[in-house]
């Protein structure tokens, strides 16, 4: 009998079958915990993902609207990027809210870490709430063509809650927000 902690898988070989500057994938021949040989396959992600709730002094949040290429289809979510190895998980969320938004947090508060897809996938999430926010320009990448939503907060986890968002760190990070700030949650009278 094997502790449930114990890795009940076997690796015999490793091979890299992609590789860009964003993910690699790599096949491995395995040993399946019955005992079968077979094939895993992983997609290394090479940045974090990281997410941005900004909340304002009238409960009003921020959405960003863009056309999602792997998806083919129009997604709303809460800001967020990509955090590379030479950047904390906090310098991504200050910069990505600027970018998308223009928004300058003066305070930032890491609310959840999160994996992403662990079945297929090594890529880990983290969402902030940012407060004492001040306007500025944004400044998206050449690749986004944003369009911005502010809401109240409420709303915002309200279509979490629904179906409305899809986006993972977008659902997370405000189903999360709403259970550790319920005062948020609920619709302004």
């Amino acid at each position: 009998m094997h502790a449930p902690e114990a890795n009940p898988w076997r690796r015999l070989s490793t091979r890299r079958v992609y590789d860009n500057p964003w993910i690699g994938v790599r096949e491995d021949q395995v040993i399946h915990p019955a005992g079968n040989q077979g094939i895993y396959g992983v997609v290394e992600f090479k940045n974090r993902a990281v997410g941005v709730i900004p909340i304002d002094a009238e409960q009003h949040t921020w959405l960003v609207g863009q056309y999602r290429y792997a998806l083919d289809r129009y997604e709303w979510e809460i800001p967020e990027g990509g955090c590379p190895v030479d950047e904390t998980p906090e310098q991504t969320a200050r910069r990505e809210l600027r970018e998308e938004t223009g928004l300058i947090p003066g305070q930032l508060e890491l609310i959840l870490e999160m994996q992403m897809s662990n079945s297929c996938t090594n890529e880990l999430g983290y969402v902030f709430i940012a407060r004492d926010l001040q306007p500025g320009p944004a400044a998206p990448e050449a690749s986004e063509q944003l369009q911005l939503r502010r809401l109240p907060a409420a709303e915002a986890i309200a279509m979490a809650a629904s179906g409305e968002l899809r986006d993972s760190l977008t659902v997370a990070g405000l189903l999360k927000l709403a259970w550790i700030r319920p005062d948020l949650a609920r619709p302004n009278r």
